[in-house]
């Protein structure tokens, strides 16, 4: 296994897809698991695999304070359905068998906590997960889960926002695997008509302080978003978008997800991130 320049740590598969991508943003599409259904999502979660470099899922939680109501209202869609946590990792389970990307987990700490950090990491990693997502875990209270992480090669991936202060800046970077979550404005998930200026300037802090990927969501929903902070990320996280087509169209929603992912992947093709500082 190849190792990170300059950090010793070893590649994992996310880094090793960041490194096929030669400079290029890699395209990151989130899906809610259990939205519509179990099954619909699995194949829902396949069709996007197809046209994303990494796919996100995330696990229904009945207070996901990162979310905004487009995100709650499929969490609650899919916890109507009984999915669990448990659930949701046979679902990646099957979906890594399927797809060749990395599969990224996001999920609150509760339900984690609940199912035990180190079994959490031990079954996650099992099923085929790459790197987890925890909006609720700020990086310095993180312990309980980087020692289970790093024993069962799960990649930890902390959030950053335009408000973070510059010590914890460093200190999200310095205990995220992967890559660095970059939150793209101050507030919730959800459809946003503009990328605001403060975003790229939080991709170029991140981008001062580590050679990890600097990743941003939240708001990204068009071609034209994409492509204005793709000029400067290393990958670019498209979600609310997606689950509102699926809120749309349910089980149907499969041609409606292809055709926008394959907008913003011309967009991204057009586009090369900014070299690091």
């Amino acid at each position: 296994m190849s190792r990170l320049p300059g950090s010793g740590l070893p590649v994992s598969r996310l880094g090793e897809r960041f490194a096929r991508l030669e400079g290029q943003p890699a395209l990151i599409p989130f899906l809610m698991a259990g939205d519509p259904d179990l099954e619909a999502s699995a194949q829902l979660l396949r069709a996007v695999a197809r046209v994303g470099d990494i796919v996100e899922v995330g696990v229904p939680f009945s207070d996901p304070i990162a979310d905004g109501p487009t995100n709650q209202r499929a969490a609650q869609r899919a916890l109507a359905r009984g999915v669990t946590l448990k659930a949701v990792l046979e679902l990646v389970r099957a979906l890594a068998r399927d797809v060749p990307v990395p599969v990224v987990l996001l999920t609150y700490a509760n339900p984690v906590a609940q199912y035990g950090w180190a079994r959490f990491c031990r079954d996650a990693r099992a099923a085929g997960v790459d790197g987890v997502v925890v909006p609720d875990l700020p990086a310095d209270e993180a312990d309980a889960l980087l020692a289970p992480a790093r024993d069962h090669g799960l990649d930890t991936i902390f959030l950053v926002a335009p408000t973070t202060s510059a010590p914890r800046l460093r200190l999200a970077a310095s205990r995220s695997t992967g890559f660095v979550y970059c939150v793209s404005l101050t507030g919730v998930t959800g459809v946003r008509r503009t990328v605001p200026p403060e975003a790229v300037d939080l991709l170029r802090r991140v981008k001062a302080v580590t050679r990890l990927p600097a990743c941003a969501g939240f708001g990204i929903a068009t071609p034209e978003q994409a492509a204005a902070v793709g000029a400067v990320a290393d990958g670019v996280i498209v979600g609310s978008a997606l689950v509102d087509l699926v809120e749309q169209a349910g089980a149907a929603a499969e041609g409606p997800l292809v055709e926008l992912l394959t907008r913003v992947r011309a967009a991204l093709v057009r586009t090369s991130p900014a070299p690091q500082a």
